[in-house]
């Protein structure tokens, strides 16, 4: 990038982990926090609500705010979407009647579908040949905040006792992005190029996926997205009230399990990609990753009927190089099948279905949990992965036919 727009660039990076790691970092304080406000009985269903009530109001507010941005620019929505999510955290940390976790949740939903406008500023920044890379970038940064981000509430938990002090240090740590922001960072797009007016259907999250789905080379790879997002949206909005609940785990062994699963997924991401790549090709990796999944949710099952709970280390490494090859694989797939003008849309309608599928994933974990058992969520989870894996391995060759196959060593 030009040195003129490095300190844009370090923003817009930090501002999407940021978004992605308040995905899950209030996650592993859910059941602390719900236990003054719920029974048992009812409490694993409404923490899969608080999870999927903060992902459907983000899949709702990506094209608001994108198409805000591009009628009043990109600063003002930015700085206003990060104000927004520190007073999200403050009211759910404030709390007081649940209806308010609620509504904090549902605030740092909305503004975290800034995503939209980080993209279009990036695009703003830079020509045809950076704009890829650097949407792969902000990509892959989301993707470390979405992984780091539980591990980062249960050490603050750790360290402080206080299941109420991840909440208000993300408070304090996101309100310091406007306020850096207001002094530093520069609109990008000039007044003349805005869009004199917006309308409904460009704010509609449906008429976008709509679209996106028109593109015959990537439906298959939007619906394996898809189902992988709410594979693993399970498992994020789920597994520390598992811990909690079914293995009595304290805070201690909770934080390690996090942990364990990023370090991993960061080995997947930054050791073994590149090195299988050149073997395996992202088809492949995403396959391998996907294999690598189901045999973690099958050892969480396992646990789930009596194994010793240090099986759940295990689990956890082989999710996390799972993970670590299925994210990078899937969006690189998608990115490979279309033009270069075809990018912001696509990757657009990739980030809302996976905003989609965190909706549904914590809530049927949590029902399916109360309802049946503690392994049940896990399960299921299996079962999708096996439909994801079918997908693929029915339209790999058109997947990797579309994705330019030139390109990659397949």
């Amino acid at each position: 990038m030009p040195k003129k727009h490095r300190g844009a660039v370090l923003f817009l990076l930090i501002g999407a982990f940021v978004n992605f790691a308040g995905i899950g970092i209030v996650n592993p304080v859910l059941p602390y926090v719900m236990a003054d406000y719920t029974t048992p009985e009812n409490r694993a269903l409404l923490i899969g609500l608080l999870t999927t009530i903060y992902s459907l109001a983000q899949f709702l507010a990506v094209p608001v705010l994108g198409a805000l941005s591009d009628r009043y620019g990109r600063r003002p929505v930015l700085l206003i979407s990060f104000l927004g999510t520190a007073v999200g955290y403050l009211i759910f940390g404030l709390g007081g009647a649940l209806w308010l976790l609620f509504l904090g949740r549902i605030i740092d939903g909305i503004t975290g579908g800034n995503i939209a406008a980080i993209q279009a500023y990036s695009a703003d920044i830079s020509d045809a040949k950076e704009r890829t890379h650097l949407f792969g970038l902000i990509g892959a940064v989301g993707g470390l905040g979405f992984v780091i981000g539980p591990a980062l509430g249960v050490l603050i938990l750790n360290i402080t006792q206080e299941p109420l002090a991840v909440i208000y240090a993300a408070a304090v740590a996101t309100l310091i992005l406007p306020i850096v922001g207001f002094f530093t960072l520069k609109e990008s797009l000039p007044a003349e190029q805005r869009a004199a007016e917006i309308g409904l259907a460009r704010m509609n999250p449906f008429s976008q996926l709509r679209q996106s789905f028109g593109i015959a080379q990537i439906r298959q790879l939007l619906l394996v997205t898809f189902i992988w997002g709410a594979i693993y949206a399970l498992l994020q909005g789920n597994l520390s009230y598992f811990t909690q609940d079914h293995l009595a785990w304290t805070v201690d062994e909770t934080s390690l399990l996090f942990f364990v699963g990023g370090l991993f997924t960061v080995l997947g991401q930054g050791f073994l990609i590149k090195r299988l790549l050149p073997i395996l090709g992202e088809a492949g990796m995403a396959l391998t990753g996907f294999v690598l999944f189901a045999l973690s949710y099958a050892l969480i099952v396992w646990v789930s009927v009596g194994a010793g709970a240090n099986w759940m280390y295990l689990a956890l490494a082989i999710g996390g190089i799972g993970v670590g090859l299925i994210n990078p694989s899937l969006s690189g797939l998608l990115s490979l099948a279309v033009e270069p003008n075809e990018q912001g849309r696509v990757q657009g309608a990739s980030q809302s279905l996976q905003a989609l599928s965190r909706v549904i994933g914590p809530l049927w974990a949590g029902w399916i949990y109360q309802q049946i058992g503690a392994g049940a969520p896990y399960f299921s989870g299996i079962i999708l992965l096996g439909f994801a894996i079918g997908v693929m391995l029915l339209a790999r060759k058109g997947i990797i036919k579309n994705a330019q196959a030139a390109t990659i060593n397949y």
